[in-house]
C-alpha cells in the first residue's frame, strides 16, 4: 500500500486495536451499547492514524457469545456504538469462541491478526497491534506484526515486562508508530551538515558501511545496507572476524574489509598503534565518497569516525548521543527502544538512502551464496533447536534444552539440534538426551541458513541463528534472556513467541555471563510451554465449524468498512 503522497509506506499499512480496555472502557461481557465509553484520547489518536493514511481494524475476543452472556445482535449494537463514537473501522475481526474450543482465532493465537491483515489487503508484518494485555502482544508477535502494550490496571506486571514495546496511553502508542514511520523517511539529523547539505555535498559513488560486530548484529543491519546499495555505485563493508560469515551473506555488499576493532570486540586485544595505522591506510585506499557507521545502541561510533577522518573520507555519518565535535558530518539520533534493523535504516534514510519500492525492510540473504540444499540429508517436516549462544547469559541451560527436545519429540516432532564447530559437545549432549538429530559443527553459516529455511520452526535464544531464521522467514520460539530489550533484539518481522522470565533480575543488565545463581530467566522455561508455542506458530488444520445451535456463531469476522453495523 502507498501513502497519500504516492510513496510506499516504509513500515506499516494498518493498525489493529483491541476493543475492550484499549478503545473503550472494559465492561466485562457487555451487551449494552449505553455502557460504551471511549478510552481517554481515543478519538484524537484514531484521527491521527486515519490522517496518516493508515487503515484501522479491531481484533477482539468475545467469548461472551460462547458463554451465552450476550447475543450476536447485542454485540453488533455495541460495535455500532463504538463506530458511532470513534469513527468507522476498515475491518472487524471477532473471535466468538471460549478458551476450550480449540480455535485458531482466539488471542493469544495469531488468527485474528492474520485475518485482519488479509481483509485489509496487506501482510501481518505491515501491521501494528495495540492492546492492553499480554494476549494481545502474543497474538501480534506470533503473526509477525509489531506490538505496543498500553497497560491498564488489569495488566499484569509480567505482561508489561514481556511486551515488545510499552506506551503510556493510546496517544503515546500512536506517537511511537508515526515516529517509527517518519524515521525511515530521512528524518532530520544534526551535525556539521544538515541532512539536506549532506545529500547536496555527497557523491553516490563509493559508500563505506561499517558494522564490526557478531553475526546477528551484522544480519540486522542488512536492510540498511540494501538501502545504501540501492543509491550507491559501490558498497564496501568493514566488519570484524565474528561477523565476516554473515557479511558475506548480505545483499548489496560489493567488497569486504575484515578488521577487529578493539573498542567493539567483547574480548579485545590491546590497541596496537601500528595496526590502527594499517587500518587507516586500508580505509584510505577504498576512496570512499562517504561512510556510515552502524552501531548498537550502547556502542560509540566516534573512535572509527576519527580513523575515517584520518583516512580522508569527506563525509562521515553515524548515530551518536555523545558530542562528536568535527568527527561527524551527519549526527543522527533515534529514540530508545527502536528495533535494531529500523535504527540502522533510519541512519541510512537520514543520509538519503531508502529501500526501493518492493523491498520490504525485512532481513534477507543473498540467494546466490546459499546452498541449494542442506549439507546433510534431512527431510522436510522438522523443527530446529539451537541450544548455544554467542553470549553465555543468553543461552538456555543444556539440561533444559535436552528436556525441550524430548518434549518436542514426544509431541511427534522431528527435531534437529544445531550448533557451531565449538558447540559439538553441547549439541551431542542435548540431542542424545532428548532424542534429537545432532548436526552440531556440520554446517557453515550459509548451510545453517539452508537448514533453517526448511524448518517449520526454530527454538533458539537471542543469538545469531535467531536472526538467521528471521532472514529466511522461519518462525522462531525465542528463549529470550532479558539482559537486553526484547523490542530491540527480537527476530525481526517474522512470527515469534517469546518465552522466559522477562522480569528476572538480570533485566537490561547487558551481562555477558548470568549474574544470578541458576540462570533463572531461562532455566525456568517449561518444555510444555515450548510445545505450545510451536503449536501456536506452526500451521495446523482449522477445527471443524461448530454445529448449529451450539452457541458459537460462525462468521463473526467483519471485513468491510462499517461492517460492525
Amino acid at each position: 500500500m502507498t501513502g497519500r503522497e504516492g510513496r510506499p509506506r516504509p513500515l506499516f499499512d494498518a493498525v489493529l486495536l483491541d476493543r475492550d480496555g484499549t478503545l473503550i472502557e472494559d465492561v466485562p461481557y457487555n451487551g449494552d451499547p449505553e455502557k460504551v465509553r471511549p478510552m481517554p484520547g481515543a478519538p484524537e489518536a484514531l484521527a491521527r492514524l486515519r490522517a496518516a493514511g493508515l487503515r484501522l481494524g479491531v481484533v477482539t475476543n468475545q467469548s461472551g457469545l460462547a458463554r451465552g452472556l450476550f447475543t450476536a445482535a447485542e454485540m453488533g449494537a455495541v460495535n455500532a456504538r463504538v463506530e458511532e463514537l470513534l469513527g468507522p473501522f476498515d475491518t472487524w475481526q471477532i473471535c466468538p469462541h471460549g478458551d476450550g474450543d480449540g480455535c485458531r482465532c482466539r488471542k493469544p493465537a495469531p488468527g485474528l491478526v492474520a485475518a485482519a491483515a488479509r481483509a485489509l489487503g496487506t501482510d501481518p508484518r505491515r501491521c501494528a497491534m495495540i492492546g492492553d494485555i499480554g494476549r494481545d502482544m502474543t497474538a501480534a508477535v506470533a503473526a509477525g506484526a509489531a506490538g505496543i502494550l498500553v497497560p491498564t490496571p488489569v495488566t499484569r506486571p509480567e505482561e508489561v515486562a514481556a511486551a515488545p514495546s510499552v506506551a503510556a496511553d493510546l496517544a503515546d502508542a500512536v506517537d511511537q508508530l508515526l515516529r517509527r514511520q517518519a524515521l525511515l523517511r530521512a528524518a532530520p539529523a544534526t551535525g556539521r551538515l544538515s541532512t539536506a547539505a549532506w545529500r547536496a555535498g555527497g557523491q553516490r559513488g563509493t559508500v563505506l558501511v561499517a558494522r564490526s560486530d557478531s553475526a546477528g548484529d551484522v544480519l540486522v543491519t542488512g536492510p540498511a545496507i540494501r538501502a545504501v546499495a540501492a543509491g550507491a555505485d559501490r558498497v564496501v563493508m568493514l566488519c570484524g572476524p565474528r561477523g565476516r560469515a554473515a557479511a558475506r551473506l548480505l545483499p548489496g555488499v560489493d567488497e569486504l574489509i575484515e578488521w577487529p576493532l578493539p573498542w567493539i570486540d567483547p574480548a579485545p586485544a590491546p590497541v596496537q598503534p601500528e595496526a590502527m595505522r594499517e587500518l587507516t591506510a586500508r580505509l584510505a585506499a577504498v576512496g570512499a565518497d562517504q561512510a556510515l557507521i552502524f552501531t548498537s545502541f550502547h556502542q560509540s561510533a566516534l573512535p572509527l569516525a576519527l580513523l575515517l577522518r584520518m583516512a580522508g573520507v569527506p563525509l562521515v555519518g553515524a548515530i551518536s548521543d555523545d558530542y562528536p565535535g568535527s568527527l561527524l558530518d551527519l549526527r543522527h539520533r533515534v529514540p530508545a527502544g527502536m528495533p535494531e534493523p529500523e535504527r540502522a535504516l533510519s541512519l541510512a534514510a537520514a543520509a538519503g538512502f531508502e529501500l526501493p519500492a518492493g523491498d520490504e525492510p525485512t532481513l534477507r540473504l543473498r540467494a546466490d551464496v546459499l546452498p541449494a540444499r542442506p549439507p546433510v540429508d534431512v527431510r522436510t517436516g522438522y523443527l530446529v533447536v539451537h541450544p548455544g549462544a554467542s553470549v553465555p547469559a543468553r543461552a538456555c541451560p543444556p539440561g533444559r534444552c535436552a528436556d525441550i527436545v524430548a518434549a518436542l519429540t514426544h509431541a511427534g516432532h522431528r527435531v534437529l539440534v544445531t550448533g557451531g564447530p565449538g558447540e559439538r559437545d553441547l549439541t551431542a549432549q542435548v540431542a542424545a538426551a532428548g532424542g534429537g538429530i545432532d548436526l552440531g559443527g556440520r554446517t557453515s553459516l550459509g548451510e545453517l541458513a539452508a537448514v533453517l529455511a526448511r524448518a517449520a520452526c526454530v527454538v533458539v535464544g537471542n543469538t545469531g541463528p535467531a536472526h538467521l531464521a528471521a532472514a529466511v522467514g522461519t518462525p522462531v520460539v525465542s528463549l529470550f534472556a532479558p539482559t537486553v530489550p526484547f523490542g530491540q533484539w527480537a527476530p525481526y518481522r517474522v512470527p515469534v513467541v517469546r518465552l522466559g522470565d522477562a522480569g528476572a533480575g538480570c533485566r537490561d543488565s547487558r551481562a555477558g555471563v548470568c549474574p544470578l545463581p541458576g540462570h533463572p530467566c531461562l532455566a525456568g522455561v517449561d518444555p510444555a510451554e515450548v510445545v505450545a508455542a510451536v503449536d501456536l506458530l506452526v500451521t495446523r488444520p482449522l477445527p471443524p465449524p461448530p454445529p448449529a445451535g451450539s452457541g458459537h456463531p460462525a462468521g463473526f469476522h467483519y471485513t468491510t468498512p462499517g461492517g460492525a453495523r
